[in-house]
This record gives C-alpha cells, sequence and structure tokens, in this order.
C-alpha cells in the first residue's frame, strides 16, 4: 500500500480538506439537537420537572387527549426536530461567524422568549407565563439555553475553527 495515502486523514484528497457545506452541516445539527433535547423534554415531562406537555407548540391542531399520550409525545418530538432544522438553518444564516458559545444560549432564551411569552400565550400554545409553575419555568428555560447552546456552539465551532484546522487532519508517522 502507498505509504502517503496511508498518512492522510480520512476524508481528505492530498493536504485539502474540502470546506464544510453550512446548509447541510446546519441541517444535521438541528436534527441532533431536535432529537436529544426533545428526548429530555419528553423525559422531563415524564418525572413531571415541567408541566409543560413536549407538544405544547402544536396543540392548536390536535386534542389535548391525544396530545398527553405516548403517540402525541412522538408526534411533538417530531416537529420538535422540524423546528430545530430550521432554528439551525436561521442560526447559521444570521450568526455562523460568531465566535463563542454565548450567542447559542442567548439564542435559546430568544426562542424560550418567543415561544412562552410573546407567541405562546397570544395563541393559546401556553400558559401565560406568570400561571407558570416554578420548576416547570426553570426547567423549560434551561432546556431552552443548553438547546440554543447545542446549536450556536456547533455550528460556531464548525465554522469560525475551519481555517486554523486546514493542516492539522494530516497525520505524522510516529516512529
Amino acid at each position: 500500500m502507498d505509504a502517503s495515502r496511508t498518512e492522510q486523514a480520512p476524508g481528505t484528497f492530498g493536504s485539502r480538506r474540502r470546506p464544510t457545506n453550512p446548509w447541510t452541516f446546519s441541517a444535521t445539527v438541528g436534527f441532533f439537537a431536535g432529537l436529544i433535547w426533545g428526548l429530555l423534554k419528553i423525559l422531563f415531562y415524564w418525572f413531571e420537572f415541567t408541566k409543560v406537555e413536549p407538544s405544547f407548540f402544536i396543540r392548536p391542531w390536535y386534542v389535548d387527549r391525544y396530545l398527553n399520550g405516548w403517540q402525541g409525545h412522538i408526534v411533538g418530538l417530531f416537529w420538535i426536530v422540524i423546528a430545530s432544522i430550521a432554528a439551525a438553518l436561521l442560526y447559521a444564516l444570521l450568526f455562523r461567524k460568531v465566535r463563542g458559545p454565548w450567542m447559542g444560549v442567548v439564542y435559546g432564551l430568544a426562542w424560550w422568549a418567543m415561544l412562552y411569552i410573546v407567541i405562546g400565550p397570544w395563541t393559546g400554545l401556553t400558559e401565560g407565563i406568570l400561571s407558570v409553575d416554578r420548576n416547570s419555568f426553570w426547567t423549560d428555560i434551561s432546556l431552552f439555553m443548553l438547546w440554543g447552546l447545542f446549536i450556536g456552539y456547533s455550528i460556531t465551532f464548525e465554522f469560525t475553527d475551519e481555517q486554523s484546522r486546514g493542516d492539522s487532519t494530516q497525520h505524522t508517522k510516529s516512529s
């Protein structure tokens, strides 16, 4: 086998690494963000850390009894994943070059505020913020902050660190 070929990192061509497509990468990050944090939301709902059901944002289109069953949780998880993909694509469009984790945390807080303070009470998706119990408040705001951090930092790290990784993908031979 050619020695120069074995020293290359997988996925590289010669000494050049192909740049990451921001849209497919962001959609992938959004998919996993929705899956991970959506499953955690379901878990926290089952353990009664929050009283806001995982499918709260699709409440106008489904019967409450259905949303509180396992089928409703699956449908809610599906829409959390779809919304997370859209949110990750929006983040990539607006903030992918902003360094550090804090923009992701702020992004998650902005989504929480939009869903729980602005749009939620107005459309009937959620109760007013003053009528949500303390555990639900802190659980959901924490989940949204971590969700935003996951999306933001994953995307930011990929697109602000890409140039510094140019030659670091080459493996050196240890003798």
